[in-house]
């Protein structure tokens, strides 16, 4: 909005400004606002869960939605984005919901509504992206059947939102994991001159998510929810499909896959299939790393992060 009015000539500033606009309005939101955030009730089969007991949760609602702000405020944004923005928003207020629901929601509702996102958004990058698929490694482009596309997209949108919500059990895990995940996307997309308004959205969602780690680095003050790990994994999905490669996902995010999706893999084969898979390893892995490797916190995060951010460097190689 601000970029028409200040032309051309002033797109820069304006975009620096609403960097600094969406930490300083993140910081501030959450400081006045995480006194009316639900409280944590303790989870009784993680790893230190019951710490968290008391502690403001939900917090994604608050940085999600000064990120929305700062994007329709400073981005040059067209009807693509604000399609996505509403999206983000979507899967914000559905974990948000259940953050401050007294009975957690099943696994099949929050399931169920994670797909209808899914599906809007394939529907929505298909009217206005192409089917094409470029294998980032060999620079080869495949066109892929409309139809697959969507279902391919769909399939992609919903694991990640899961992966990552799953993923959120360590005081600032999800959140580095996903700051790193999509500024790799950022400068793959620089790397290989796809550079648009979208990168521009990157920036702002990761300076958002770095204001809300401010409170949430060990010992944290609040914590993000459902609202907030479940907008993070979409907004990964989006940011790899605007790539033009969305097999990207799976080295920028493969910590995210990893530590949230080992346990979905190992319930579902349970759940339907009677297959016992992994019985001695603790799922999400970061519970595995804190009880049996004995990790601390902080060596947890650092080391998920040392190991994604290798694969990034790995990728971002690739690009050049």
């Amino acid at each position: 909005m601000i970029n028409f009015i200040a032309g051309e000539a002033g797109i820069k500033t304006t975009a620096f400004i609403g960097i600094l606009f969406a930490f300083a309005a993140t910081c501030l939101v959450m400081w006045k606002g995480m006194g009316m955030l639900p409280r944590d009730q303790g989870r009784e089969f993680a790893v230190d869960g019951k710490k968290s007991a008391g502690k403001p949760r939900g917090a994604g609602f608050l940085f999600v939605l000064v990120f929305i702000a700062a994007a329709l405020l400073f981005g040059q944004v067209n009807r693509e984005m604000v399609i996505y923005l509403i999206l983000t928003g979507a899967a914000m207020i559905t974990g948000f919901l259940d953050d401050c629901a007294k009975t957690p929601w099943g696994e099949y509702k929050k399931g169920f509504l994670d797909l209808v996102i899914a599906v809007m958004v394939a529907v929505t990058f298909l009217n206005f992206n192409s089917n094409d698929i470029t294998i980032l490694l060999t620079g080869t482009t495949i066109t892929v059947p409309p139809v697959l596309f969507g279902i391919l997209t769909v399939v992609l949108v919903w694991v990640s939102i899961n992966v990552t919500n799953c993923s959120d059990g360590v005081d600032g895990l999800s959140g580095t994991l996903t700051i790193i995940t999509l500024m790799i996307i950022y400068l793959v997309d620089l790397l290989q001159s796809r550079g648009d308004s979208f990168s521009y959205l990157i920036l702002l969602f990761c300076v958002c998510i770095l204001g809300y780690l401010w409170y949430n680095a060990t010992p944290s003050r609040l914590m993000m929810g459902d609202a907030g790990s479940r907008a993070m994994g979409l907004f990964i999905s989006i940011a790899v499909l605007k790539t033009g490669s969305p097999l990207l996902y799976i080295p920028v995010a493969l910590v995210l896959i990893l530590d949230g999706g080992l346990g979905l893999v190992k319930v579902f084969l349970l759940r339907f299939l009677k297959i016992r898979i992994l019985t001695r390893v603790r799922t999400p892995l970061h519970d595995q790393a804190r009880k049996v490797w004995e990790w601390s916190n902080t060596q947890t995060v650092f080391r998920f992060a040392i190991i994604q951010i290798m694969l990034g460097a790995a990728v971002i190689f690739i690009a050049l």
